[in-house]
């Protein structure tokens, strides 16, 4: 049985186990308050009925020592008993009424042989038989005599009675009251947090695997600070699940894409080496003055595919850079590259001047110069690529708000403002029909943005018809003295 009401307890809703728990703290302190209060009572109306018998007394006294009688001193309903006092024992005096004594006057007796060897006057509650409990006092009359008056508590306890009716109704009215209404204010007071279960239960039946947000979280304002507490870090808690799975979400689609464009980029070259291999083959038997033209082109296709394994490599080792480090930093001269990168680019596309400026003599940095110097020659290898010929290019390099920096721009068409945001994501071109042989494989702008992070640097471009502007800069942090 009590395990069957434990488990319903547990099956009930929060605003009904705390309205129960409520309602029985509130039984405890009405226990508490009514017992005080019918104990308060009960004893001030036995002080009042003291101090009746006590008054009576008096005067009863009196008129003993006056007329030797009790007429017309008497109250209905209360007991008297005259004792003379004889060699130290008490002796019953024939009563004025038959009424005046009860059946059983032991208690009398006893009272008033207590009182003989009394200085002050003795109280005590007895019960007379069928005559029910009384309130007994003695005293002396005068000397030689006891008088013993006995007045009943009947009514002190149906008024005692009553009260404790009173106090079980209203109490009762009280804690139905507390409940019903208390349950209400609770489950009013716990909406949020109902509301909120609700949307964790619609959590757990989400999609989790697709890109939509979580459900909609809760604005309203009501259930007091500590629930608003709670609902701002539910909800902060939502957007950060929204946030994860939203970079997880892009994170596999972009791992998806790279894989497709990977196998996409690589099966290429791997079917031009598997087609000229064939073509060297049959050279080689049937037309051997063919079978040097046939192994360059495969040598090409062979070179081409190392450079992009060598791309996809450089960009998995960025990736991982917190289990690897692909950068072997060293103290260099910033100005020297740039001018290494426009030498060498002079003499591989002799069919776009490019100019050099400089502000500083030098610009010596901590960084790996391998690695910068393949970002520059990306860039310039890019102004040449997506120009026409003639086609100026210029490099910059200035230093200013704590940034190292090495300016290309090339006076080309420019890049669409549509392109501009993906130009940076790997496989991606700008020039959907160029052939991957002028086009490269569209990792080189990826590789370069993802180097100078590495860096701590950043890569950004402005580009607009005629002026195209790819910007390198690296922190001054890292400058050597």
């Amino acid at each position: 049985m009590i395990a069957r009401l434990k488990e319903t307890y547990r099956g009930m809703r929060l605003g009904t186990r705390l309205a129960l728990g409520l309602g029985a703290l509130a039984l405890v302190v009405f226990a508490v308050v009514g017992s005080a209060l019918t104990m308060y009572m009960r004893d001030y109306l036995s002080r009042q009925l003291d101090e009746q018998l006590h008054v009576a007394q008096v005067a009863q006294s009196k008129s003993i020592a006056a007329d030797g009688t009790l007429e017309g001193k008497k109250y209905w309903g209360w007991y008297y008993a005259v004792y003379d006092i004889k060699d130290g024992t008490p002796e019953l005096r024939t009563p004025e009424d038959s009424v005046d004594l009860p059946q059983d006057i032991d208690d009398f007796t006893r009272l008033a042989a207590d009182q003989v060897d009394s200085d002050t006057e003795i109280t005590r509650t007895e019960q007379l038989g069928d005559a029910g409990l009384y309130r007994l006092r003695a005293c002396e009359a005068e000397p030689g005599v006891i008088l013993v008056g006995a007045a009943p508590l009947q009514e002190v306890e149906d008024t005692v009675e009553q009260l404790v009716t009173i106090q079980v109704i209203a109490f009762a009215l009280a804690l139905a009251a507390l409940v019903v209404f208390g349950r209400a204010m609770l489950r009013r007071g716990l909406k949020p947090l109902s509301d909120m279960a609700h949307t964790a239960r619609g959590i757990t039946s989400h999609d989790l695997t697709d890109s939509a947000r979580l459900p909609v979280r809760h604005d309203r304002r009501d259930g007091g600070p500590e629930v608003e507490e709670l609902r701002t870090a539910f909800n902060r808690m939502l957007e950060h699940i929204d946030d994860a799975f939203a970079v997880r979400t892009a994170a596999e689609q972009r791992l998806r894409q790279f894989v497709a464009d990977a196998s996409h980029e690589l099966r290429t070259p791997l079917m031009s080496v598997r087609g000229y291999a064939d073509l060297f083959q049959y050279a080689a038997a049937h037309s051997p003055e063919e079978r040097d033209k046939h192994l360059a082109r495969l040598r090409a296709e062979a070179a081409r595919m190392g450079v992009l394994l060598d791309d996809l490599l450089t960009l998995a080792r960025l990736d991982a850079a917190d289990v690897e480090a692909p950068l072997r930093c060293e103290e260099t001269d910033l100005v020297e590259l740039a001018q290494q990168a426009g030498d060498a680019f002079r003499a591989g596309h002799p069919d776009h001047p490019l100019t050099l400026t400089t502000g500083p003599d030098r610009v010596r940095l901590r960084l790996d110069p391998l690695r910068v110097r393949q970002v520059l020659d990306n860039l310039l290898t890019n102004a040449a690529v997506h120009t026409p010929a003639g086609t100026k290019v210029h490099v910059e390099v200035c230093v200013g708000s704590g940034m190292a920096e090495v300016r290309i721009t090339d006076s080309g068409p420019g890049i669409p403002v549509d392109d501009q945001e993906r130009v940076f994501d790997r496989f991606y071109r700008v020039d959907k029909a160029r052939s991957r042989d002028r086009g490269g494989s569209g990792l080189g702008l990826a590789v370069a943005h993802s180097l100078l992070r590495a860096h701590d640097g950043t890569l950004t471009l402005t580009s607009a018809p005629g002026a195209t502007t790819f910007t390198v800069r690296l922190p001054l942090e890292n400058a050597s003295e």
